[in-house]
């Protein structure tokens, strides 16, 4: 994926990864929850690659993850 926002995206997947593993999620479970594969929320995760996610995702990831969808995009 071409970008100008590596860093964003990669943040963005550390978050992700932080409050999954905060609430207690495996990748499996999390993935199964918001109705996505393992390698899917692997490669959004993972900082070796860049993966975006739709907003659709990014709605249920919150949701399910009981945060506000701005919390995942926030600068810390």
């Amino acid at each position: 994926m071409q970008t100008e926002y590596p860093e964003r995206y990669k943040m963005l997947g550390l978050k992700i990864a932080y409050y999954r593993k905060k609430a207690g999620y495996t990748q499996e479970t999390f993935a199964e929850r918001i109705d996505k594969s393992v390698n899917f929320l692997a490669q959004v995760e993972g900082t070796g690659m860049i993966r975006g996610v739709s907003l659709e995702t990014l709605f249920k990831m919150a949701d399910v993850l009981g945060l506000p969808p701005s919390k995942l995009l926030e600068d810390d």
